[in-house]
């Protein structure tokens, strides 16, 4: 124990200890580094060829992505069926030029494509195109 002089008042220390800041800003950095690339990775599909040829567009449009497991994707991101209805009812609600496109995988049944079109369009969308690939020929290939 030492001693302790009453008459002499102990100097304020003004400093600030960084090491714990610096610590947690490494912490971070490591983190955004790593889910960074997650972010930006686009939803794998293969699409169905065709001949036709792109339509021109005026303002950018809404994509969804159906993929080959069933899942199903509004501009890059995940939605579930009520998130997806949501969604295009405040699209639809909005007016003007509003335009959706549908990129399904070529290997997901007819039938739930068709039934995603719907869902779609009962939301109230007019404008629903689709995402080909060009190169189709008449031996489909």
């Amino acid at each position: 124990m030492g001693f302790h002089n009453r008459n002499h008042r102990d100097p304020i220390i003004s400093d600030i200890n960084v090491t714990p800041l610096v610590d947690v800003m490494l912490v971070l950095l490591i983190i955004f580094m790593v889910t960074a690339p997650m972010l930006t990775q686009g939803v794998d599909v293969e699409l169905p060829k065709t001949t036709a040829q792109p339509l021109p567009q005026k303002t950018s449009p809404t994509i969804i992505t159906l993929t080959r497991k069933g899942e199903v994707y509004v501009n890059g991101v995940k939605t579930g069926p009520v998130l997806l209805r949501q969604r295009m009812r405040k699209l639809a609600k909005m007016g003007g030029d509003v335009q959706v496109l549908l990129k399904a995988d070529r290997r997901v049944s007819y039938g739930r494509v068709v039934r995603l079109m719907a869902d779609i369009r009962r939301a109230g969308i007019k404008k629903l195109g689709m995402i080909t690939e060009a190169g189709y020929n008449r031996a489909g290939k």
